[in-house]
């Protein structure tokens, strides 16, 4: 099967073009956390040419979290967090140089808890967003829906 437009990568790719700005930012940690989780595996296992080639991966989505950010909406938070990602870069590349995995280790624990934070900001404004929406207005105590058991007749 042509795996260019297997039913997997088909679904892949129309999850990358539907999903938010937020949800693309979740889904490069979770590229980037996967590949240097697999990159650990195949150092242990001497997996030479391999873990170079996910490492490789993981250093391109870092660049690309470090590339993308909006610096015009806060330039101090930007700076500290692009001095994160590239000390993360900065271990990555060493790791792949000495296929050594402290180095990776060290990438991989602020890269989750990059994750983390991230999803957290994500509930909370999802959060804030569900309450400013208004709820639907009740009109005499009525909502609309049937009672439990109520028979409903639709022709007048």
């Amino acid at each position: 099967m042509d795996t260019k437009t297997s039913p997997i990568n088909q679904y892949q790719k129309t999850k990358i073009l539907t999903a938010s700005p937020e949800q693309l930012q979740l889904m490069l940690y979770d590229g980037v956390i996967r590949f240097c989780e697999q990159a650990r595996e195949t150092i242990q296992a001497q997996k030479i040419e391999e873990s170079y080639l996910l490492l490789s991966k993981a250093e391109k989505i870092v660049l690309e979290l470090c590339h993308s950010m909006r610096e015009e909406l806060a330039p101090d938070t930007c700076a500290k967090m692009k001095a994160l990602y590239m000390f993360c870069y900065e271990r990555l590349v060493n790791a792949n140089l000495k296929k050594e995995i402290p180095p990776l280790e060290e990438a991989l624990d602020i890269l989750r808890h990059m994750r983390q934070t991230w999803l957290l900001l994500m509930e909370k404004l999802a959060e804030e967003k569900s309450e400013n929406q208004p709820a639907p207005a009740a009109v005499g105590g009525y909502d609309g829906s049937p009672e439990l058991g109520a028979t409903v007749n639709f022709q007048g």
